[in-house]
């Protein structure tokens, strides 16, 4: 599907609820307000709403304000034209929202996953592009909708998160040409930086230190991995998402190929969140969809229904048959 046909369809229709992915991060989060910023300077209404709250490290984007968390009921009526999905691979990943739109209204499905399910009326799928967020900057320059501060700073953080600053094999030379117009709009990228890396919470730091030695290596060095059982986090609701940072940590390592971390899900029994990384050998997008979810190549993740330990191995398993 077209950049053509989606632009189209928006000039085409006035009301929008926008939504992405559970626990949003920052492609999600910046695709959604940026184009939440692009249907508004068209004249059009829109309203954002996700399953999850704004995490701490995003609140610093411009309009984070406005989104709403969902609060679904049977009796709750929403108005709209369009649903548009953004950076979500699949619809059962909003949690909730996407029960909303039992009028069958169209859906737009804007997302760069390789692992998506074209599940749209309208789909425009991009691998090719670092992010979400880049593809939204396509499409105001497709519709001809001048860049501001505060979308500029929201396309920049989408691009910046998802490409790991800049240094993972998503990012081509459209993503450089894409940024250095963004820059132009005054974003501190000190501080986008900053607030999305850094300005961890110190409660939220300990847990670090005490995730960080439980590291395991396998495969000849070739695979690490970290578990969070939910006894570490109970009574505590992370402020900060530390999975990237534990991932980060564990690439850095000589010789490894694939990291992963199992985390049990605060609040659900046999529930267990699985990142995947790799360094480009190994596809961990084929490892998550085989249970479920999906991504990119070198970072995806699935939500695993299962017993920590026999969920672990099972995983490490199949990352092992692909390390072969």
């Amino acid at each position: 599907m077209s950049l053509k046909k989606v632009a189209e369809f928006i000039k085409n229709n006035n009301n929008f609820i926008i939504t992405s992915h559970v626990n949003p991060e920052g492609d999600a989060l910046g695709a959604e307000l940026a184009f939440y910023f692009l249907l508004k300077r068209l004249g059009k209404n829109a309203t954002i709403i996700n399953e999850d709250e704004v995490p701490l490290s995003y609140k610093f984007l411009p309009g984070a304000e406005i989104i709403r968390k969902l609060k679904y009921s049977p009796k709750e009526h929403f108005n709209f034209d369009c649903l548009v999905f953004v950076d979500c691979s699949d619809q059962l990943r909003t949690g909730e929202v996407y029960r909303i739109n039992s009028g069958n209204k169209p859906v737009i499905n804007i997302d760069h996953h390789i692992s998506n399910e074209k599940f749209g009326d309208l789909n425009w799928i991009e691998p090719y592009y670092s992010s979400s967020a880049e593809m939204i900057y396509q499409l105001y320059r497709k519709m001809r909708v001048p860049f501001d501060r505060d979308s500029a700073i929201c396309l920049y953080t989408g691009m910046l998160s998802d490409t790991g600053s800049f240094r993972y094999s998503n990012t081509k030379s459209s993503t450089h040409k894409a940024v250095s117009k963004l820059l132009k709009f005054n974003v501190d990228t000190v501080q986008v930086y900053k607030s999305v890396y850094e300005d961890i919470p110190f409660e939220d730091m300990k847990l670090l230190i005490r995730v960080l030695p439980r590291m395991k290596r396998e495969a000849k060095g070739r695979l690490i991995w970290f578990e969070i059982p939910q006894k570490m986090l109970k009574n505590k609701k992370l402020s900060f998402d530390l999975s990237e940072h534990v991932l980060s940590f564990a690439r850095s390592i000589k010789d490894v190929q694939v990291c992963a971390l199992f985390k049990e899900n605060l609040g659900v029994n046999d529930e267990i969140r699985v990142n995947l990384r790799s360094q480009g050998k190994v596809d961990v997008n084929k490892v998550a969809s085989y249970f479920g979810g999906g991504g990119h190549k070198t970072a995806s993740g699935a939500t695993i229904k299962g017993k920590l330990g026999i969920v672990r191995r099972k995983v490490l398993a199949k990352i092992k048959e692909n390390l072969k």
